[in-house]
């Protein structure tokens, strides 16, 4: 009686499927954050400088911050 194992190709299957998705995720991650930084910087730089007083920043915090 012969016996055919698959289990071998389903996990290495799944496996490279979860890292194609994990990096793919990863990905998506990384561009959310830039984006959203990108936001906050557009943000606080169309602030007056009384307006970025007013919240204890200066200027020159706008790239620390974001």
């Amino acid at each position: 009686m012969a016996a055919f194992d698959t289990t071998r190709a389903q996990f290495e299957t799944a496996s490279l499927a979860g890292r194609i998705g994990q990096l793919f995720a990863s990905l998506v991650a990384a561009i959310t954050e830039w984006n959203d930084a990108r936001v906050t910087r557009n943000a606080l730089a169309a602030l007056s400088d009384r307006e970025l007083e007013d919240i204890g920043l200066s200027r020159g915090d706008i790239e620390n911050i974001a």
